[in-house]
């Protein structure tokens, strides 16, 4: 009775996505499990053994060929095939079909307008656009979708772009600072110059209550402002995260 022989250098993987890497001349391949691989590189998974299907470098993982240990040596000058793997990880690139790769990019294209749509405002209205048009403008200004950065990244890289095509801004933080003592006019005049309204002013026994919008991109510099010039003695309150006008803007 004859025996099915499997060569000792060949492992069957299925339902894999594969990173590859050429380096001195060679094409190296991982196997990762699908929709890990960008988990992996945003720092959401942490886990090498969640990404990796085996800890296994390959000359093809379509046909299970594992690389030889000479030329893993050569190309990468250690042998640590998890180590190896890591970098194939960090710098390979990503094989993909076309038709994966276009539903990933409209995917990632719906999560920016959607991060769009939830930190900006119209800022005559004070509403939030609907995602659909936060889409549309998108278009209209031709922004191309980048694989490699997450949806927050790129939510912000195109904020600028849009306000060429529709009235936006950022939707403004409300907080309040509680400050007292001698040092507390100069930190109320620092104050002002990072925001963009002040809403309420009051001095009652040398003690400061201001109430400001911001732009959220100024809480880090007020909260390192109040805690350092305080020496912590002062309040830093956040009474709105957003403010908007309740509704979404409508096409006209």
């Amino acid at each position: 009775m004859s025996k099915i022989f499997t060569p000792t250098n060949q492992i069957r993987l299925t339902n894999v996505a594969i990173v590859r890497m050429k380096k001195a001349g060679k094409r190296f391949e991982i196997a990762c499990y699908r929709n890990k691989v960008v988990s992996w590189r945003n720092n959401i998974e942490k886990d090498i053994d969640e990404v990796l299907q085996t800890h296994s470098v390959f000359t093809n993982v379509s046909k299970g060929q594992v690389a030889k240990k000479e030329d893993l040596i050569k190309a990468f000058g250690k042998e640590d095939q998890t180590e190896i793997c890591k970098e194939i990880l960090a710098k390979g690139e990503l094989q993909v079909s076309d038709k994966e790769r276009s539903s990933q990019l409209e995917s990632l294209f719906k999560d920016i307008a959607t991060t769009v749509a939830d930190k900006c405002v119209n800022p005559e209205t004070k509403r939030p656009y609907p995602v659909s048009m936060i889409e549309q403008a998108m278009k209209d200004v031709h922004f191309s979708v980048k694989p490699n950065r997450n949806a927050k990244q790129q939510a912000l890289d195109v904020i600028p772009m849009l306000k060429e095509a529709i009235p936006l801004e950022r939707a403004q933080m409300r907080l309040r600072v509680v400050v007292s003592g001698k040092e507390a006019r100069k930190i109320r005049e620092k104050l002002v110059k990072l925001t963009s309204k002040v809403e309420c002013e009051d001095w009652e026994s040398g003690t400061l209550n201001f109430v400001c919008l911001i732009d959220p991109g100024h809480f880090r510099a007020i909260d390192e402002l109040v805690r350092s010039e305080t020496k912590g003695a002062g309040q830093l309150e956040l009474l709105n995260l957003k403010e908007v006008t309740e509704g979404e803007e409508l096409l006209e």
